[in-house]
């Protein structure tokens, strides 16, 4: 029995940040953190105080975290990022709130010399003879302390406070791993116990100045008498005193949920998945399918975003079953008994639609990125400015480079039309040449259901609606969607700055007219789309013999397909150009000593060569990797660099450094690294986040190269992607929980 921990995070958006740019805007990211750990950030918007993100995380955590927090940033392209603000949550503030935080929530102000990371490790006991009785504080060793110093390190000491008395260790210098091996002993009166508390305090000490402040930790006098403490103890922040800013920094509106379960063992969950799959087995032998069936229940007890995640969990079980087709045609023919006005066919967030939803997005994002990708990436690179509504332009971004000062409003608008034009037929093109590029599974499940809609609206005047029923997942919920953010579909690493952002949701608008047939043409409340008409209507007759075309499938051999990519991820996961060196290699300068490579992320290696086309490669096998981290800012010079350590066939470590050129791509890079590793066996619990130079190690100064780790590797926080393999035990508990959730409603 395996216990679960996962953090559902939506970073939705933010309000009134102030400005950090002398343009009087700024360039907001988002910054995650789990135990002050980084765990995700978002793509940075460019040039907006009320910034909308939209990403969302699922991160698969070990049990037992303390914190959560999101820390909002400016970015700079000279010196370093601004810290714009941060809101922070503990675990037992998610946990007080059945359905999770959904809010909006003020910023706090964040002084980063207050900031306060890492644990120590301790060994507390009062021995039962003797007199006068004796505090034995054991001080071990730290780890992941703050920098202080400029250097990227700290010079550490821990002080000990115990009913009135102090005692200070040594300080340790350039060191955010200190090993100190103290014992500190406090001599305890009688009757000092009580109330009292033993304040251990870790400080950065400064030749010049005040010493900083590294964290602290307590414990109660009469708990370390009764049993004796041994442990490594996260260090806290000293007790909030800041005041409620009231929104002077701004606002951000997360949604934030924590699910906790032990996974049993798949047998275990059989008689829930054959509730669940009764219906779809046995059509005639479960009688009403509006009722009583474990689907029907679940839809019933669920709303929102907890239907959502039942929907994805269905998917996932129904794919593993080979069941996907079925199972959503059994919802649609649900959906349709109850839908009697066709207009509204699949409008609302039923399962049936919600469902139909994230199986695009499992079976379809390969076949949407690559339709799609081609043209994005060119509006993204061209940044043409594009404006048809005359209450937005802004005439003297049209200039062109001439004597003739600024373009008139026609001009503009001529200039506008004919851009959008050539890119909605490059994306129509690209969309209605895609029949043999979509996956079979999605082809038989749209083929299934024009078919039930053609039995449920038979008249001539609903033939409509068999196109509809299609187009409206397929242009209205996958499409547009993709074109209008993106980031979020996994077409750009970035979101788009504000021109090419405002072309892209003119583009989506004009599908999502598409979508619908262009049976709103003319009645929208925007008019000045109306010169896209003369596009949009060929487009339609375009679009319906594409569908025609896609639901033209005779073999129903592929309704029990499971995507590859979900059994075994296979293909390259991610691949481009970095910098790398391995340990012990020349000893040049520190900074100088990286060589350009091509690396490509797969399932089965890390492989890399000087070049795309050359021939001689290197790799390192995913299931050798052993741990994927971060590196000290202060070890190579550079604040982007990761590493591998892998294990021969030998039983030797081995580490090779990656150097990123981007704080995005560094994290872009270790969480592919650790999605591709996240099953491997007999992961290290530590590893050192500097090198091994000069004698010693550059992170806690042991000179013994084959010293244990000082820093714990984080490999057990992942994140959660659709391409992840099936694993049917994990949904089923999941669909258990929402089921056990509905407590009363489900009686």
């Amino acid at each position: 029995m395996a216990k679960s921990s996962s953090l559902h995070c939506r970073v939705l958006e933010g309000k009134d940040l102030p400005a950090k740019d002398v343009s009087g805007s700024s360039d907001p990211y988002c910054v995650v953190k789990v135990d002050n750990e980084v765990v995700a950030r978002t793509a940075t918007v460019w040039k907006s105080l009320n910034p909308f993100w939209g990403e969302e995380y699922i991160l698969r955590l070990p049990c037992g975290f303390h914190s959560f927090a999101v820390y909002v940033l400016d970015e700079d392209t000279i010196g370093q990022d601004d810290v714009i603000g941060k809101v922070s949550l503990s675990r037992q503030q998610i946990l007080a709130e059945p359905r999770g935080v959904d809010s909006w929530l003020s910023l706090a102000p964040v002084d980063p010399d207050k900031e306060v990371q890492g644990e120590i490790h301790l060994e507390l006991q009062v021995p039962e003879r003797g007199h006068p009785r004796v505090l034995r504080c054991h001080l071990i060793e730290a780890r992941d302390l703050a920098p202080r110093d400029l250097s990227g390190t700290s010079d550490p000491f821990a002080r000990v406070s115990c009913c009135g008395h102090t005692l200070e260790t040594a300080v340790l210098k350039k060191t955010r791993f200190p090993r100190w091996d103290e014992v500190l002993e406090f001599e305890l009166a009688e009757g000092e116990l009580g109330e009292a508390v033993l304040n251990v305090e870790v400080w950065d000490w400064d030749i010049v100045g005040k010493n900083d402040f590294l964290g602290q930790v307590e414990f109660p006098l009469d708990t370390i008498c009764s049993n004796p403490t041994k442990g490594w103890f996260q260090l806290l922040p000293f007790p909030s005193t800041a005041e409620d800013h009231g929104g002077q920094l701004g606002a951000l509106r997360l949604a934030v949920r924590l699910v906790e379960d032990r996974v049993l063992p798949t047998p275990y969950y059989q008689p829930l998945i054959q509730l669940l799959t009764e219906p779809i087995l046995c059509p005639g032998q479960v009688g009403d399918p509006l009722a009583g069936t474990a689907l029907a229940v679940l839809e019933e007890v669920t709303s929102g975003d907890s239907r959502q995640d039942v929907a994805t969990q269905l998917v996932k079980i129904f794919l593993g079953q080979g069941l996907a087709v079925p199972f959503l045609d059994y919802l649609t023919t649900h959906e349709l008994a109850r839908t009697t006005d066709p207009n509204i066919l699949f409008r609302s967030n039923s399962l049936a639609s919600k469902s139909m939803e994230q199986f695009l997005k499992v079976v379809g994002l390969p076949y949407l990125q690559e339709v799609l990708r081609p043209v994005v990436n060119r509006i993204f690179e061209e940044k043409k400015y594009v404006e048809l509504d005359p209450s937005k332009m802004e005439l003297s971004r049209g200039r062109r480079i001439s004597f003739k000062g600024s373009l008139s409003e026609a001009q503009v608008q001529e200039s506008s039309l004919e851009l959008l034009k050539g890119y909605l037929g490059d994306i129509v093109d690209a969309i209605v040449g895609s029949v043999e590029k979509c996956p079979l599974l999605m082809r038989m499940a749209f083929k299934r259901l024009r078919k039930r809609v053609g039995e449920r609206f038979p008249s001539a005047q609903h033939q409509e609606v068999q196109y509809f029923s299609i187009s409206g997942f397929l242009f209205l919920r996958f499409f547009a969607p993709a074109v209008l953010t993106p980031k979020l579909f996994g077409l750009r690493e970035q979101h788009a700055e504000p021109r090419t952002g405002r072309t892209l949701l003119l583009l989506a608008k004009a599908l999502q007219s598409i979508g619908n047939l262009g049976l709103q043409l003319g009645q929208g409340k925007e008019p000045w789309m109306a010169p896209l008409h003369t596009v949009l209507l060929p487009s339609v007759t375009r679009v319906k013999a594409f569908l025609d075309s896609l639901v033209s499938v005779e073999s129903t051999e592929g309704e029990g397909l499971v995507p590859p990519a979900l059994c075994h991820p296979m293909g390259t996961i991610k691949e481009g150009y970095l910098h790398t060196r391995t340990a012990g290699g020349p000893s040049l300068l520190p900074r100088f000593a990286f060589k350009k490579r091509y690396f490509w992320l797969s399932s089965e290696a890390l492989t890399y060569s000087k070049s795309p086309q050359w021939q001689v490669r290197c790799s390192i096998p995913v299931p050798q990797m052993r741990a994927v981290e971060r590196v000290d800012e202060a070890t190579f010079q550079h604040p982007h660099v990761m590493q591998i350590v892998a294990q021969d066939e030998a039983g030797q470590l081995h580490t090779t450094y990656i150097q990123c050129k981007s704080a995005q791509e560094l994290w872009q890079w270790l969480w592919a690294l650790r999605q591709a590793s996240s099953t491997n066996e007999a992961m290290l619990p530590t590893c050192h986040p500097g090198t091994f130079r000069a004698g010693r190690w550059t992170c806690c100064l042991q000179p013994a190269c084959a010293a244990p780790g000082c820093s714990r590797t984080h490999g057990a926080v992942a994140l959660g992607e659709w391409s992840e393999p099936l694993d049917p035990a994990a949904a089923a508990q999941t669909l258990y929980g929402h089921l056990r959730r509905a407590g009363a409603r489900l009686w």
